[in-house]
């Protein structure tokens, strides 16, 4: 009897989802171990594999709303395993010509990539590259052994949409005469609207403004880079320095770090920072962990394997839960001046933005200084103004002078 493939649990209080994309064709032979599908929820997408070889059947169409414990697949143990004919080969008992296998090249699967890699690159990847018309064999992989991942798929996108061409079919503009498209919305991003749309419907929430003059830290940046680079493996980045900021103004103001629980206030005792990380299936919020007790180069490092989850696909329900405070930067895409929304039932959040050379005033003389506007939102119900802007004040002071933090002064 074929194994059932059920939709697995992948969170508490998550009972459906949508089966994003399947990774094997119908009919396709898979290995135990091998990812066949991929199911997304209101806060993750999760990867689902097979659990033993055989020949897969699709009873579900990648777009289907599934509840969790539905059999979405089956897959036949007894059928044999695809046999990959070389052309020419002949029987060694007999003389004869052996007679090809099925193989998945029978099936509409997306092609393989060329090379020598070719067969090291997993299905996933395969009909990320073929869903966005990329050759995966043309490039450099950035995993293990030089594998090519989605990220580096999705990167390559990018790129690709940059150059003008079109990343993604669901981009490719409408045929002549088509004025509008319609799609469903992911679980994903129906949830980012549930909870933004709640977030303004009920907090009093108010942003106040500050800019912060980055030559300090943009002088440490230069002078240290390479040696950080060397010890640390991963380059010191603007972050860094915010969340440590944010950690010290926490510190100094305890009422940002708390958050209301009906008619009780609960006041956090320790910094768990979430940042902001922008997918192509929505904003995600991963949690840097006990931020104060990491180095600039635990956070630069926490930060950085985040966003290689969230490009991959693998961020976890842990991974975004629990955390106090959240920075989100808008200047990576240009953005000069922002109200960011909260991210309840935390009280406030920082908005960074992009940074311009602009003239400003230093003890009487008009100096070219590379500015950065910031913006706090906070629920006004908790957190008063006075609180508010002392705490981006000492943000801007502490990014300002980072010498400070390191000093602890």
């Amino acid at each position: 009897m074929p194994i059932e493939v059920k939709v697995p649990t992948v969170g508490e209080s998550i009972t459906s989802g949508l089966l994003g994309v399947w990774n094997k064709p119908d009919g396709a032979y898979v290995k135990s171990g091998e990812p066949i599908f991929e199911i997304e929820t209101d806060k993750v997408t999760a990867e689902v594999v097979a659990e033993a070889a055989g020949v897969l059947k699709h009873l579900a169409k990648a777009g289907d709303t599934v509840q969790v414990g539905q059999v979405v697949a089956s897959i036949d143990e007894k059928a044999p395993a695809p046999v990959e004919a070389t052309a020419g080969n002949k029987d060694g008992a007999n003389g004869a010509e052996s007679k090809p296998a099925r193989t998945e090249a029978s099936f509409p699967a997306p092609a393989p990539a060329r090379g020598k890699a070719a067969d090291e690159i997993s299905p996933a990847v395969r009909f990320q590259a073929a869903e966005r018309g990329i050759d995966p064999a043309v490039i450099a992989g950035t995993g293990k052994d030089g594998r090519v991942t989605k990220a580096d798929i999705l990167a390559a996108g990018e790129r690709k949409s940059d150059n003008g061409a079109s990343a993604a079919p669901d981009q490719t503009p409408a045929p002549s005469g088509d004025r509008t498209s319609r799609k469903k919305m992911t679980p994903l991003r129906q949830k980012i609207a549930a909870r933004l749309l709640s977030a303004q419907q009920e907090t009093a929430h108010l942003t106040t403004f500050n800019e912060v003059d980055l030559s300090n830290i943009m002088a440490l940046r230069a002078k240290f880079q390479d040696r950080f680079v060397k010890k640390h493996e991963i380059k010191l980045g603007f972050m860094s320095f915010f969340v440590k900021a944010v950690v010290h103004a926490l510190q100094i103001v305890p009422a940002i770090n708390s958050r209301i629980d009906g008619d009780e206030i609960i006041q956090n005792h320790f910094y768990d920072i979430g940042v902001a990380i922008s997918t192509e299936k929505g904003l995600l919020v991963p949690v840097v962990r006990n931020a104060d007790r990491l180095s600039f180069a635990g956070v630069e490092k926490e930060i950085a394997a985040y966003a290689k989850k969230a490009r991959d696909g693998k961020i976890q329900l842990s991974d975004l839960d629990g955390g106090v405070f959240t920075i989100t930067n808008g200047g990576v895409f240009g953005s000069l001046l922002s109200t960011p929304i909260l991210n309840p039932p935390q009280c406030a959040i920082l908005g960074m933005h992009t940074i311009q050379e602009r003239p400003v005033a230093i003890s009487g003389r008009v100096e070219i200084r590379p500015m950065m506007y910031l913006a706090l939102t906070y629920d006004h119900r908790l957190v008063d103004g006075r609180e508010a802007v002392t705490f981006l004040a000492t943000v801007k002071e502490v990014a300002e002078n980072p010498a400070a933090v390191l000093l602890e002064v």
